[in-house]
């Protein structure tokens, strides 16, 4: 029960830091080699990779997680996060639609594996296709 206590403690602070545009503050909660599924597109592996992925979100995205419900099994070792991202496209982001600063709300969740007190691996999930119908609106 401990651990995963402590494991709703970490996933509760890196929502705060990502609420927060605090890339710096999430890497001090992953390990070195965390693995970065991204949502539909290849897994990244490394801080570095995970830094070059957030300081371009923080560019071209402002968004804001709200309803926030945290899972985490009893050793802590594995936890999940359902919630709604609420976002503005301020700018362009490559591949994508031109950003105007539209306005856009989608369900979302991520997958996370841990060990040692760290994220090892992050997989997020969002409707793409949604997320592009809003943006096109």
């Amino acid at each position: 029960m401990e651990q995963r206590l402590k494991t709703y403690a970490l996933m509760q602070q890196y929502y705060d830091y990502f609420n927060a545009a605090n890339t710096d503050g999430m890497l001090t909660l992953l390990s070195d080699d965390v693995i970065h599924e991204i949502n539909q597109g290849e897994a990244e592996q490394g801080m570095a990779a995970f830094r070059d992925f957030f300081t371009r979100m923080n560019r071209c995205y402002r968004e804001q997680v709200s309803d926030l419900q945290l899972f985490a099994n009893e050793d802590g070792t594995r936890a999940a996060a359902e919630f709604v991202v609420d976002g503005e496209y301020v700018a362009t982001d490559e591949g994508l639609p031109p950003a105007t600063g539209q306005a856009y709300q989608l369900p979302a969740g991520a997958f996370f594996s841990l060990s040692d007190g760290k994220i090892r691996r992050v997989t997020m999930y969002y409707n793409l296709q949604q997320w592009l119908n809003q943006v096109h609106a």
